[in-house]
C-alpha cells in the first residue's frame, strides 16, 4: 500500500545502473543535474529520489536514498556514498529550492509477508548462496542469513551480475513483495542452471585432462620397468611409429616432411582430432616400401620360357618383355647401373578384344621378370582423387590408387597393371585419365606426387601395363605416353593349344576330375571352337569346356559314366548340343546383291553382309542398319561411282534412272560406321544390277572413292582372323594395306589367298561369279 504522506524531494535521474531499497553505493556526481540534486538535498533532510532511466524511459518508481558521506575523489570529481531507504512512486514536478528538480513523491509501505512471501524467501536464499559458493563467495553467502525481511531479500538482486537494467528495473517497478520474489527466484534458478552446466562440463574436461596425464605416466613408467627387466623386444619397437619410420630407408624431402609431423605429433593432444589425421598420415608414410626394390630376373632365356608357359602366341608382346630385360641384363653385365630417375620407366598398353588375354599377361610378366603384380581396376572411375589421392583437408582423407598399390605390392618397381583405362569416366570431380598423364609419362612419373602425401614419389622403376579395348576413347595425350602393342587375336590352332595347354586343366580341376578321367582329343577342341563359339578371344571357349567338364563330372558321379571319358569330335553334339555358327556366306551370297564385308568391333573382327535391291518408284537411296554418318557416305559414294560408271560395269543405266536402291546391312540392333565397307556395297550394288552373285568365298574391305580408287584401311589382322573364322578362304584388301600382311599369324596367310586391290573394278573382277548366260537382265529389272 501507498503511504498517507506526499512529500517532494529532489530527482536524480540515474542513466546507468539500477539503485534498489537497502543497497549502498558510491554516486560519482559528473553531471549537473547530479549535483544539483545532492545540493537540493541538504534541504530535504540529506534525502533525494533516484530514478533509473532504461532505453530512454524513466522508471515509474524510484528508490528515496540518503547521503551517507560525500567528498572529491581522484580526478577532481566529486562523489556521494548513498543508501537507498525505500520505494516511491513518481508524481509530478514541483517548484523547489535550488538548482535540481523537485517532484512528488509517494513513499510506499510494504504490506506484512505471509508464509508464502516467507517460503519464496527461504527458497531464494538457498539459490543464491548456491551461486555465491560456486563463485567462490562463500562469506558473502553466510550474510544472506541475517536478512529477515522478505522484501529486503529479493532486493538483493539489485547487486547480481547476472541480471540486466531492465530486469533490475522490472524489479523495482514490481510492489508486491510475493510478485516479486517469484519474480527474483526463477531468475536466480536460471543462473544457477547455467552455473551448475558450465561446472560439469568443466570437470569432465579437468577429469579427462588428468586421465590423460595419469594414462602418459603410467605408460612411461611401465616402459620403463619393463626395460630394466629387459622385455622390450624388436615387435614392441616395431608397434611404435618414429621406430617404424627410423627404419626406413627415406629419401631426404620425405625425412623431413616426416620429422615435422613427427614434431607437430608430439604438440598435438589426443583429444585433438589433428592427432589421429597426422598419425594416419605418418603410418601411412611408414607403410610404402622406401628404398626396397624387387631384384629383377636377368636369365632371358628363363623369362622368355615363363612367358611361353603361361601363353601361346602373344608374340609382340613377348618380345618387347625380353628386349626389356635384355637391355637390363646386358648393363649388369658390362657394369652399367640400371636407368633410373628421368624417362626410364616403361609404359605399355595392351590393347584388343575381350578375352585375349590382357589381364592375365600382366601377371606372367610380373613372374618372368621376378616382381610384385598389382592389378588397379579403372573401368568407371569418375573421381581424379582415385589417381591423386584427396587432400589431407578433408574428413576420410586417403591416398590414391598408386601409393595404395605400392603399399599392396611391398617394392618399388612393381608390375602395376592399369585395366581397362578405356572407359575411365569424368565428371565435376575431375578427370581421371588427366591425372594419369603425369603417372605414364617416363619424363616426369619420377617426381610424382600424391594430394594425401604431399611428397615426391619416384615411379621411374615401376613397370606399367594398361589394358584397352579400343583406343578410340582414350585421350590423344595419355595416348601419346604409352607404347601401343596390339593383342587381334588367335586363330583356331592357338585357340585349340590354348585349351589343350591351359583351359581344359584348369575347368576340369574345378569341376573335382583328376588327371586321367576326361580326354578331348584335338578334333573335339576344333570343333567346339569352331562350331560352339566365334570370338577374338578365349572367354566364351572356356565357358565352354566348363560346361563339357561338369556334365562328365556329373556323369561320373551319378555312376552313368566310368573314366576315363573320352570326347571326340563326333561327341561334341552329344555333350553341348547342337553347333551355334554356322557358314552363313554360301547361303547369304547365293543370289545377287549380296556382299560379305569385314568390320572391326570392340570384341575384335567380325563378318557382315550388305545387302542391296531395287523398287520402283522415283530414284533415291534408303540406308537401314543403323550406320553411322561415315558409313552412309559410303553409301552415297559407292551409288555415285555405280551410276557414273554404269556402261563401263555392265549396269543398264535406265534400271538406276527410274528406280529407287535400298541398302541394307542386317544385325540391325548393332550400330555400325566407318569408311571400309565402301567396296563390299559397291560390290552389292554391280552384283545386283548384273545377276553376278558375290562367290561364297571371298570376304572384302576398302573404302571407296568417287573415281573408283580403293583406299587403306585399319584393323586387318582383326578382320582377315574373323574372316578366317567365319570359313573364308579369299579377301579382297587395299593394295596398300599389303604390308599389314605381315602381322598375320603364318598359317593364316598360308591357309587364305589375298587379292590386292587398287581400284573397284579389281575388286569386282576377284568378287563376282562369271555372268550367267541368260536370266541377268531379269534379276536387275
Amino acid at each position: 500500500m501507498h503511504d498517507e504522506r506526499t512529500p517532494t524531494l529532489p530527482l536524480l535521474p540515474l542513466t546507468s545502473g539500477v539503485v534498489l531499497p537497502g543497497m549502498v553505493f558510491t554516486l560519482a556526481l559528473e553531471t549537473d543535474e547530479a549535483r544539483g540534486a545532492l545540493e537540493a538535498a541538504a534541504s530535504s533532510e540529506g534525502r533525494f529520489v533516484i530514478v533509473p532511466k532504461v532505453d530512454g524511459r524513466f522508471a515509474t518508481v524510484g528508490v528515496i536514498a540518503e547521503v551517507v558521506e560525500h567528498g572529491d575523489i581522484p580526478g577532481g570529481l566529486q562523489a556521494a556514498v548513498v543508501r537507498g531507504l525505500e520505494r516511491a512512486v513518481l508524481g509530478g514536478a514541483v517548484p523547489g529550492t535550488g538548482r535540481g528538480l523537485w517532484v512528488e513523491v509517494e513513499p510506499v509501505v510494504e504490506e506484512a509477508a505471509g508464509e508464502r512471501a516467507e517460503e519464496l524467501a527461504r527458497e531464494y536464499r538457498a539459490v543464491l548462496e548456491n551461486i555465491l559458493e560456486s563463485r567462490g563467495a562463500g562469506r558473502l553467502a553466510a550474510r544472506l542469513r541475517d536478512l529477515a525481511d522478505p522484501g529486503r531479500v529479493a532486493d538483493v538482486a539489485g547487486y547480481s551480475p547476472d541480471l540486466t537494467d531492465t530486469q533490475k528495473v522490472e524489479i523495482l517497478e514490481c510492489l508486491d513483495v510475493t510478485a516479486r520474489l517469484e519474480l527474483v527466484l526463477g531468475w536466480a534458478r536460471e543462473v544457477l542452471a547455467d552455473l551448475t552446466l558450465r561446472e560439469r562440463i568443466r570437470s569432465d574436461v579437468e577429469e579427462g585432462m588428468e586421465r590423460t596425464q595419469r594414462e602418459f605416466l603410467l605408460r612411461r613408467q611401465l616402459d620403463a620397468i619393463r626395460k630394466e627387466l629387459g622385455e622390450l623386444d624388436g615387435e614392441d619397437q616395431g608397434d611404435d611409429i618414429t621406430g617404424r619410420l627410423a627404419g626406413r630407408d627415406l629419401p631426404e624431402p620425405v625425412r623431413t616432411a616426416v620429422e615435422r609431423e613427427l614434431a607437430k605429433l608430439e604438440r598435438t593432444s589426443e583429444q585433438n582430432p589433428e592427432h589421429g589425421w597426422i598419425r594416419t598420415w605418418l603410418e601411412t608414410v611408414a607403410d610404402l616400401p622406401w628404398g626396397v626394390t624387387s631384384e629383377d630376373r636377368l636369365d632371358v632365356a628363363e623369362a622368355a620360357s615363363i612367358l611361353d608357359q603361361d601363353h601361346d602366341g602373344l608374340e609382340d608382346v613377348k618380345e618387347r618383355i625380353v628386349e626389356h630385360l635384355a637391355v637390363r641384363a646386358l648393363r649388369a653385365r658390362r657394369g652399367l647401373a640400371p636407368v633410373q630417375g628421368r624417362g626410364a620407366g616403361a609404359i605399355l598398353a595392351l590393347v584388343g578384344p575381350p578375352g585375349v588375354g590382357k589381364t592375365s599377361l600382366g601377371e606372367s610378366v610380373a613372374r618372368a621378370l621376378g616382381r610384385s603384380f598389382v592389378r588397379v581396376s579403372l573401368g568407371g572411375v569418375r573421381d581424379e582423387a582415385e589417381i591423386r589421392g584427396h587432400r589431407r583437408t578433408y574428413v576420410g582423407a586417403q591416398p590414391g590408387r598408386l601409393v595404395r598399390a605400392l603399399r599392396e605390392a611391398g617394392t618399388m618397381n612393381p608390375v602395376i597393371l592399369l585395366d581397362e583405362v578405356d572407359k575411365l569416366g569424368s565428371d565435376f570431380r575431375g578427370d581421371p585419365a588427366a591425372a594419369l598423364l603425369e603417372v605414364l609419362d617416363p619424363a616426369q612419373n619420377h617426381t610424382f606426387r600424391d594430394h594425401y602425401l604431399e611428397v615426391e614419389l619416384d615411379l621411374s622403376d615401376v613397370l606399367f601395363l594398361a589394358t584397352a579395348n579400343v583406343l578410340e576413347t582414350v585421350p590423344g595425350p595419355l595416348l601419346d605416353r604409352m607404347e601401343v602393342i596390339r593383342i587381334d587375336g588367335y586363330t583356331e590352332t592357338e585357340k585349340v593349344a590354348i585349351a589343350r595347354h591351359h583351359l581344359l586343366a584348369r575347368q576340369a580341376a574345378r569341376a573335382g576330375l583328376v588327371d586321367g578321367e576326361l580326354e578331348v582329343t584335338d578334333d573335339a577342341l576344333a570343333a567346339i571352337v569352331a562350331d560352339h563359339t566365334r570370338e577374338a578371344g578365349v572367354r566364351a571357349l572356356e565357358r565352354e569346356l566348363g560346361r563339357l567338364t561338369r556334365k562328365v563330372a556329373t556323369r561320373i558321379a551319378s555312376g552313368a559314366e566310368t573314366a576315363p571319358v573320352t570326347v571326340g569330335a563326333d561327341d561334341v553334339t552329344p555333350w553341348l548340343g547342337r553347333p551355334r555358327f554356322f557358314f552363313e556366306a554360301g547361303d547369304r551370297t547365293a543370289v545377287p546383291g549380296v556382299a560379305t564385308g569385314l568390320a572391326v568391333t570392340g570384341s575384335g573382327g567380325d563378318v557382315l553382309f550388305v545387302e542391296a535391291t531395287v523398287l520402283d518408284g522415283p530414284g533415291g537411296l534408303t540406308l537401314t542398319g543403323q550406320l553411322g554418318d561415315v558409313m552412309k557416305e559410303s553409301a552415297e559414294i559407292a551409288l555415285s561411282y555405280v551410276r557414273s560408271h554404269a556402261e563401263a560395269l555392265g549396269v543398264d543405266a535406265g534400271v538406276l534412272a527410274g528406280s529407287h536402291v535400298h541398302l541394307h546391312v542386317p544385325a540391325g540392333a548393332v550400330p555400325k560406321d566407318g569408311p571400309s565397307a565402301g567396296v563390299t556395297m559397291a560390290s552389292a550394288l554391280v552384283s545386283l544390277l548384273t545377276g553376278r552373285h558375290v562367290r561364297p568365298s571371298v570376304g572384302m574391305t576398302g573404302e571407296v572413292t568417287l573415281q573408283g580408287r580403293v583406299l587403306p584401311i585399319g584393323g586387318l589382322k582383326q578382320k582377315v582372323l574373323a574372316a578366317h573364322r567365319a570359313g573364308l578362304t579369299e579377301v579382297v584388301l587395299p593394295a596398300r594395306n599389303g604390308p599389314d600382311l605381315e602381322d598375320v599369324p603364318e598359317a593364316v596367310r598360308e591357309a587364305m589367298t589375298f587379292h590386292l586391290a587398287t581400284d573397284v573394278t579389281e575388286v569386282l573382277a576377284a568378287a563376282l561369279a562369271p555372268a550367267e548366260p541368260a536370266g541377268a537382265v531379269a534379276v536387275a529389272a
